[in-house]
């Protein structure tokens, strides 16, 4: 069985399936609603449902209240259509965003490589030959065996490479689906994906230099996005500056090091915590906020910032980037979240970051 879903102010009219959630009908159909944690906690999916009746599934009452839903709104990534339906949602126009479907792909795990002694890169090759369509910044979710369910990742290779998708995995103590694929993953594994899902890629029609922040496996997408536009001849000065905690952690060092040498506009500033004394590290010594400052001599004006990494990182970093006169308008970071990030408490001071 399935139901007509009107999609308000758009006026385009879709197909949902029964049991399908509202936000999955509109992702497959290419249109894209406002979300984030995926697990009703958030709110971010709230939509106005105007004709017809839903399902609210399992919509915390924190992020729907009672009164909100006497009033008919919903959360988009758990409700389920009961009749045809017309929501009512605040679509984001952005000059830049493909909006493209999420489909589902299935593949074979190509090969595993041990980045670091706690990532593990993963490429998997998709049956289809022409890939998945993405772009760069974006990330999939990936079904893992004996019911741990899918696990969102970043996609860390070019969208050029879009028959192979490499994914970095930073395994999580006590993560099941993680400590899965360091464990248990084996190459010829067949696996299945879906994708791509996300709001976050290089703003290109803003024509402004490009600086990207990163941290441990926070890599993953400012690698796709950097690879993407020096592959697309993009001019304008491209910085990375990445940090981890030690050398045997600072992967794909060499490359970032190569590219650097080939591309004039682009600039690697790699960054050590807790590199112990006595190395013959020669770079700098310390958090990713204070190589950044660094390098940019505290002023970071004119420039789009991309932030991807653990949360101490990106709230240092947003410090720092705004203490250097760059503001929110112009600080992008991934907006995939767990359940457990959907709980914590953020200022509404902040709507793009």
């Amino acid at each position: 069985m399935s139901y007509e879903l009107t999609i308000e102010p758009l006026g385009q009219t879709i197909e949902i399936e029964a049991g399908q959630t509202i936000l999955d009908a509109a992702l497959r159909a290419g249109i894209y609603l406002p979300h984030a944690c995926c697990h009703g906690l958030c709110a971010t999916c709230k939509v106005q449902v105007s004709d017809g009746e839903v399902d609210h599934g399992e919509a915390s009452s924190f992020a729907l209240m009672d009164f909100e839903r006497d009033e008919g709104k919903c959360l988009a990534c758990c409700a389920r259509a009961e009749s045809d339906l017309v929501i009512e949602a605040e679509i984001e126009e952005d000059p830049d965003a493909e909006n493209l479907p999420v489909r589902d792909f299935d593949g074979v795990v190509s090969r595993i490589e041990t980045l670091t002694p706690t990532i593990k890169g993963v490429w998997i090759a998709l049956d289809e030959p022409a890939g998945i369509r993405f772009q760069a910044g974006q990330y999939i979710n990936l079904e893992l065996p004996g019911g741990i369910g899918s696990r969102a990742f970043s996609i860390a290779s070019a969208p050029s490479q879009a028959g192979e998708v490499e994914l970095n995995i930073r395994i999580v103590p006590g993560g099941e689906g993680t400590t899965y694929v360091h464990e248990r993953m084996q190459a010829g594994e067949r696996v299945r994906i879906t994708g791509p899902y996300g709001r976050f890629f290089v703003k290109k029609s803003a024509r402004v230099p490009v600086l990207f922040m990163a941290g441990g496996s926070g890599l993953s997408s400012p690698r796709a996005m950097i690879l993407d536009l020096l592959e697309a001849g993009f001019a304008l000065p491209v910085t990375l500056v990445y940090g981890q905690r030690s050398r045997e952690e600072l992967y794909y060092h060499e490359d970032f090091l190569a590219l650097a040498g080939k591309h004039a506009n682009f600039r690697y500033v790699p960054a050590l915590s807790h590199e112990p004394e006595g190395t013959d590290w020669t770079g700098f010594r310390g958090f990713v906020h204070e190589a950044a400052k660094a390098a940019f001599d505290n002023d970071f004006r004119g420039h789009k910032a991309y932030l991807c990494g653990p949360p101490l990182m990106i709230d240092a970093c947003i410090t720092t980037l705004m203490q250097g006169r760059l503001f929110e308008r112009d600080i992008y970071t991934e907006k995939f979240i767990s359940a457990a990030d959907a709980q914590q408490v953020r200022s509404p001071l902040f709507k793009a970051i």
